[in-house]
């Protein structure tokens, strides 16, 4: 006896559902990996090579683009199976929890007018889902 396949509607969203943790995930092992780095002063060749060489080793910026990697390979598994105006604005959902976690893992200042922006991104995937 044969399974029976997959709900297409589930699907989708499950699928949007790992490109946004792996996206939100992404992003924030960046910045924590841009951060233990430090500012970037100076842009000559040789000085560059070395932060490129430091970044590659950096355990934030290599489980940052794995977690990105991941994101991609969902998002092609996406567009295969969804139209393009639902999977991007769907995905669009990683900004608010990005928006969360710089406030609260970061320690990071979100003015008002971000969380305002951040609320219009949910309203806008809530919209999508109906």
């Amino acid at each position: 006896m044969r399974p029976e396949p997959p709900n297409p509607e589930l699907l989708k969203w499950a699928i949007v559902a790992v490109i946004v943790t792996a996206t939100t995930a992404g992003e924030l092992l960046q910045a924590l990996g841009m951060r233990h780095q430090g500012e970037i002063h100076d842009f000559r060749p040789d000085a560059l090579g070395s932060v490129g060489a430091a970044l590659v080793r950096d355990r934030y910026i290599i489980a940052s683009f794995c977690a990105m990697a991941v994101s991609f390979f969902a998002f092609m598994s996406l567009v295969s199976v969804a139209d393009l105006s639902f999977a991007v604005p769907a995905t669009a959902a990683s900004y608010v929890f990005e928006t969360i976690l710089a406030k609260y893992v970061l320690g990071e200042h979100v003015a008002w007018k971000r969380w305002a922006g951040a609320s219009l991104v949910a309203c806008g995937v809530a919209l999508l889902s109906i």
